[in-house]
C-alpha cells in the first residue's frame, strides 16, 4: 500500500478572500510581518501496490475529475 498525497492551491492569479480573512486576523492577534496567506486543500490517496508511473497516472486523473478545479486550481501529487 503507498500513500499519494495531492495538495491543492487557488492559482496564483485567483483571488484568495480566506487567505486574505486570515492575513487580516494575524495582525489583530499580534502575529507581525504576515503579508499574504493562501489557504488550500490535501488530500491523502491510500492505493493498492505500489505507486508505480500507472498508479500515478490514475491519481493525477483523480485530481483533475474530482478533487480539483483546474479552471481556478493547480495540485501536485508526492508519494510518502
Amino acid at each position: 500500500m503507498a500513500r499519494v498525497i495531492v495538495d491543492v492551491m487557488l492559482k496564483p492569479e485567483i483571488l484568495d478572500p480566506q487567505g486574505q480573512a486570515i492575513v487580516g486576523a494575524c495582525g489583530r492577534l499580534g502575529f507581525a510581518g504576515v503579508e499574504q496567506v493562501r489557504q488550500g486543500k490535501r488530500f491523502e490517496v491510500e492505493i493498492e501496490g505500489e505507486a508505480d508511473e500507472a498508479r500515478l497516472a490514475d491519481v493525477r486523473r483523480l485530481a483533475e475529475t474530482l478533487l480539483a478545479n483546474p479552471v481556478i486550481e493547480d495540485f501536485e501529487l508526492r508519494v510518502e
